[in-house]
């Protein structure tokens, strides 16, 4: 019988969490289209770029969404069997709420190990190749933005004229470069000679100009000055080539677990803050599969306690409790970021509301207490 029931409530569970995960997805990467649609329309990213993008960005994704989404798995379930009474129908044959868990648990425990393993493989995967697509759009952007005899920009705020460009050398002679990158002034570079060299371990294009002059003058135009030069150096870094995509060191978020351990180790190699930035990434690769767990196993008594109001009762329930934990979340990361809290334990404080708020509910569950917001949620709204 037990086989039967463990069955019967996993079979409500999955094809519920696996339509929420894939609203969820859909709704944030909608977000995106917005930024998505300006890469191919106004800077010339090819679709199939786009769609790489998105690619990589999907673990970082589905990570954020698989709390809210095993939450709101369960809670829908236990409201739909909730409003047909097939709990009090469980209760009357002797079967508790406790007794329901085991599949709960499974569950919760499969949606850990999802997160995990997406966490820790899956995302530093993605987040590298993401930063690596974007250096090889700047590169091809290089080669392709940079005309023969017709003012370009190639890359935002720098402008060139060349007289001749050989992409597959990479080679430009007689150069005009207009640099407005800097906001204290504009640098003009005359060449005789140039090249492209891409460095992808840098994430960064140097241009290589020789025998030439850089005229330099002030935004108010109250000084300039000439400087000749035998060989100058350009860099266009990734924060040039895209906006938002910053950062020429590994960001923490492109690292693995033994990445993170390692620098953390290294403690002459990273600022306080960096440190802490680098903690805080580690211990939210354990943080977040826990909460995964958590939300899946506090979505019993919330569901169980809702008699009425069907999948939008559950689905609002799910997304105000999702709400609280990420503003917990963003809170706790911001405290650390600065110090003010220590990322090893900051981290876990969001874990430890829900641990709380799971031992509070069950116990009122238990003793048939529902909680008075909930019915707020319910068909008139009024509390109880």
């Amino acid at each position: 019988m037990k086989i039967t029931l463990y069955k019967y409530i996993s079979r409500e569970i999955w094809p519920t969490f696996l339509a929420s995960l894939f609203v969820a997805v859909f709704v944030i990467l909608a977000t995106e289209m917005l930024s998505v649609t300006e890469l191919i329309v106004n800077r010339g990213v090819y679709a199939g770029h786009v769609a790489r993008m998105i690619l990589y960005l999907l673990p970082d994704v589905v990570t954020f969404a698989l709390p809210a989404a095993s939450l709101m798995a369960v809670v829908v379930s236990f409201l739909r069997l909730s409003a047909d009474s097939e709990i009090i129908a469980m209760k009357s044959s002797g079967i508790s709420l406790y007794q329901m868990l085991p599949p709960v648990l499974v569950f919760s425990l499969a949606g850990l190990v999802i997160s995990s393993s997406v966490g820790m493989i899956a995302v530093p995967w993605g987040n590298r190749s993401f930063k690596d697509l974007i250096f090889q759009i700047g590169e091809s952007k290089a080669d392709l933005g940079i005309k023969e005899r017709v003012f370009c920009e190639p890359f935002d705020n720098v402008v060139f004229y060349v007289k001749s460009f050989s992409s597959r050398e990479r080679v430009m002679e007689d150069i005009f470069v207009v640099d407005r990158r800097d906001s204290q002034a504009t640098n003009t570079i005359i060449a005789q000679h140039g090249r492209v060299v891409p460095q992808p371990k840098k994430r960064s294009i140097v241009l290589h100009f020789s025998d030439g002059t850089i005229f330099n003058v002030d935004k108010d135009l109250d000084s300039a000055r000439a400087i000749e030069f035998k060989r100058y150096d350009l860099n266009i870094g990734l924060e040039d080539i895209m906006a938002a995509l910053v950062s020429r060191k590994k960001d923490p978020k492109e690292m693995s677990v033994r990445e993170l351990a390692g620098e953390l180790d290294d403690r002459g190699a990273a600022g306080k803050m960096r440190r802490n930035e680098i903690m805080i990434e580690l211990m939210e690769k354990f943080a977040f599969p826990v909460a995964v767990f958590l939300m899946g196993v506090i979505g019993v008594p919330l569901g169980a306690q809702m008699r009425a109001g069907g999948r939008s009762a559950g689905i609002g329930v799910s997304l105000v409790v999702f709400l609280v934990y990420y503003i917990c979340v963003a809170a706790m990361r911001s405290l650390c970021e600065t110090g003010a809290v220590s990322p090893a334990a900051g981290v876990w404080i969001p874990d430890a509301f829900l641990v709380a708020a799971g031992v509070f509910l069950f116990r009122r569950a238990a003793r048939e207490r529902p909680l008075g917001f909930l019915s707020l949620f319910e068909p008139g709204g009024r509390t109880r």
